[in-house]
C-alpha cells in the first residue's frame, strides 16, 4: 500500500509535526483542519502505525512520527531539488551543449558569442570541436554534434543550414611578394601566381567558390600545395610557397612574413549555422539566438 502515500501526505505531515497543533497547521498550510485530520488519519492507516499521540493536553510524536519527519524532511527537499533542476534542464540552464566551428569561424564574433553564452548559463557544459565543414555536416548527422557554425556549408538532406553572413575575400601574400604593398587588389592579379589553398575534402562549397571565383575573373589558380588549417595556410604562404584567397576574418591572424590585401570582386564566401532537422533542444536554442545576435550582419 505504500505506493498510495503522496507527497501532499507527508507535507500534511510535516505540518503537524512542526507545529505540534493541528489548527496551526491548518492555517499555515492554507486548508480547513477537518480535512487534514482526515488526510493524518489516512496517513496512518497506509503506514499501519499512529504518528502522533493525542491527548487532552496537546499533540505529541510518537517513535514512528520522529522517525517519518526525520526521512520526510530529507524527501522533500530531494523533490523539491530534483523538480528545480528538472526546471533548470527545460530551460536551458543545466545539460551538456557539444558546438562545432571551421576554423577561420573562430577568427570572427564567434568567440564573444561563447564568452556571452557562458556568463549567462554557467551551469551548462559547453563542449566545443573543431572541425571542418565536411566533418560538421557528418557529426551533426551522426549526433555528436548538437549544432554547427560552418563556412560555405553545402545543403544536405536532414540538415537544416542558415547563412549568418556573407564575407568577402582578401589576397594572402608573402611580405616580399611584388604585389605585397598594394592595399587592394583584383583577383585577376594573381592569375600567374602559385596558389596555397585548403582540401576540397575539407569544405567542398567553400573551395569551389574560391575556385569559380577565379574563373570568373579569367583563370583557374595553379594549386601547389594545400593546407589542413588557416593558420599552417597562411604560416606557407609566408614561406614563399605561394598566394591564396581567404576570409576577410582571415586577417586577424598576424603571422611575420605575411600581409593581407584587400580584394575587389563580386565573390565571397559565407558563415553559416548548421543542425540537424528536429533536434533543436532548449540548450541549442538559446546558444543560437546569442549567436545570431553577434554574428547575423
Amino acid at each position: 500500500m505504500d505506493e498510495e502515500i503522496e507527497l501532499r501526505h507527508l507535507r500534511y505531515f510535516l505540518a503537524v509535526a512542526e507545529t505540534l497543533h493541528f489548527s496551526k497547521a491548518a492555517q499555515l498550510l492554507g486548508i480547513a483542519q477537518p480535512p487534514l485530520s482526515q488526510q493524518i488519519r489516512r496517513l496512518e492507516q497506509l503506514l499501519g502505525h499512529r504518528l502522533f499521540d493525542r491527548t487532552t493536553r496537546g499533540v505529541k510524536l510518537t517513535l514512528a512520527g520522529h522517525l517519518l519527519a526525520e526521512r520526510a524532511h530529507s524527501t522533500i527537499e530531494k523533490v523539491q531539488d530534483d523538480l528545480a533542476q528538472v526546471r533548470r534542464l527545460g530551460r536551458g540552464e543545466e545539460g551538456t551543449l557539444t558546438v562545432g566551428f571551421s576554423g577561420s569561424v573562430m577568427f570572427t564574433d564567434l568567440p564573444a558569442a561563447i564568452e556571452r553564452y557562458r556568463r549567462r548559463y554557467p551551469k551548462v557544459e559547453l563542449r566545443l570541436r573543431e572541425l571542418s565543414t565536411s566533418a560538421q555536416i557528418a557529426a551533426l548527422l551522426n549526433g555528436t554534434l548538437d549544432l554547427g557554425f560552418l563556412r560555405d556549408a553545402d545543403p544536405t538532406e536532414g540538415i537544416l543550414i542558415t547563412t549568418l553572413f556573407e564575407e568577402r575575400y582578401v589576397a594572402v601574400l608573402p611580405e616580399e611578394h611584388r604585389l605585397a604593398g598594394k592595399r587592394s587588389l583584383r583577383v585577376r592579379d594573381l592569375r600567374q601566381e602559385p596558389f596555397v589553398l585548403f582540401a576540397r575534402r575539407m569544405g567542398p562549397l567553400a573551395f569551389d567558390r574560391t575556385i569559380a571565383c577565379c574563373e570568373k575573373n579569367g583563370f583557374r589558380p595553379n594549386i601547389v600545395q594545400d593546407a589542413p588549417q588557416w593558420p599552417t595556410l597562411v604560416r606557407l604562404v609566408a614561406a614563399g610557397l605561394g598566394v591564396s584567397l581567404a576570409p576577410a576574418c582571415v586577417a586577424s591572424v598576424a603571422i611575420p612574413g605575411a600581409v593581407y590585401s584587400e580584394i575587389h570582386a563580386a565573390c565571397g564566401t559565407t558563415v553559416d549555422l548548421g543542425i540537424k532537422v528536429g533536434s533543436a533542444t532548449t540548450l541549442a536554442t538559446n546558444f543560437m539566438e546569442i549567436a545570431r545576435q553577434h554574428l547575423a550582419k
